[in-house]
């Protein structure tokens, strides 16, 4: 079966890092993280105390990507667990444009070491996106529309991971 938006295509990648939850909630929750190593995202900024971010708290986000120029989108905070889960909607929270969260796990329950595994997901719709558009002009190859922005999502939160892994684990990124 083909995929379709009104689905919920999902993208999410993981990797294990040497470090504690807490370290790496450091970096999670920071909404400036992702900036340093995606090439899509520009600049983020929170609307509401960013200080303080609970579920509801708002951010900006500001994204540049060569075939659709430039954009912002106001995003809010979903879920918010300190050292576990930060998730937030892009866009109209009843018909989001996408869905994002970073979680961290410990990698290995039983073990005395510090490994985690943390990882990065993003759900497409149920709400229009930029995608809509490039659907809605050539219906025939919603799949392949679909297929081509997870593999450019999934390079992105690939490159945030490796960020974060190097930052952690003592390396420069």
């Amino acid at each position: 079966m083909p995929m379709r938006y009104e689905d919920g295509p999902t993208v999410e990648v993981s990797t294990v890092i040497n470090a504690t939850a807490e370290e790496t909630w450091r970096l999670v929750s920071d909404i400036a993280t992702p900036v340093r190593y995606s090439e899509e995202l520009q600049a983020t900024e929170w609307i509401d105390d960013g200080d303080n971010p609970t579920v509801g708290s708002r951010f900006k986000g500001r994204n540049r990507h060569p075939q659709v120029g430039e954009w912002e989108v106001t995003c809010t905070v979903t879920d918010y667990k300190p050292n576990e889960v930060f998730a937030w909607a892009v866009g109209d929270l009843d018909g989001p444009a996408a869905q994002w969260w970073f979680r961290i796990r410990s990698a290995e329950p039983d073990s005395a070491t510090n490994s985690i595994t943390l990882s990065q997901r993003a759900t497409l719709g149920p709400g229009p996106s930029g995608l809509s558009a490039a659907i809605e002009q050539m219906p025939d190859k919603e799949a392949k529309i679909i297929e081509n922005r997870l593999n450019q999502l999934k390079g992105n939160m690939e490159a945030n991971l490796i960020g974060m892994k190097t930052t952690l684990e003592g390396g420069n990124a």
